[in-house]
């Protein structure tokens, strides 16, 4: 992972130690989506893949092992028939929750709506704003 450094390490010792800790787990791309979709409720497998659009099997499950390793998500066998696998938060998973709100209240006030949801316009009813 050093290789993702782009700034000194006396840059970091002025950052929030906490705050640093947080956005080298949440920060890579698809985690922070991912439990945004598990605050909601527990989900399988191929619903999470279908909640995210554009992330790829082996990226959701590298993704979910590292959540997981974190002590953020935890994963449940379905004994089935058929064999599922469910992932569910754990309670500072869940926790999560309230700052993933107020960060999403945040991105509607300032950042481009073209950001969110590409080819979210095309799929609107004319007329509707």
């Amino acid at each position: 992972m050093a290789a993702d450094v782009t700034h000194d390490s006396a840059a970091c010792k002025r950052v929030d130690h906490g705050i640093t800790r947080v956005f080298q787990l949440l920060g890579k791309r698809w985690s922070g989506p991912i439990v945004a979709v598990l605050v909601e409720q527990p989900a399988y497998f191929a619903d999470l893949r279908r909640a995210i659009p554009g992330i790829s099997e082996r990226m959701l499950s590298d993704r979910l092992a590292e959540l997981g390793a974190a002590g953020l998500v935890l994963r449940e066998v379905d004994e089935g028939p058929p064999l599922r696998v469910s992932y569910r938060l754990t309670e500072a998973g869940a926790a999560l929750g309230p700052a993933l709100r107020e960060l999403g209240e945040w991105a509607k006030l300032h950042l481009p709506d073209e950001q969110s949801c590409p080819g979210l316009e095309r799929e609107r009813p004319a007329g509707s704003a």
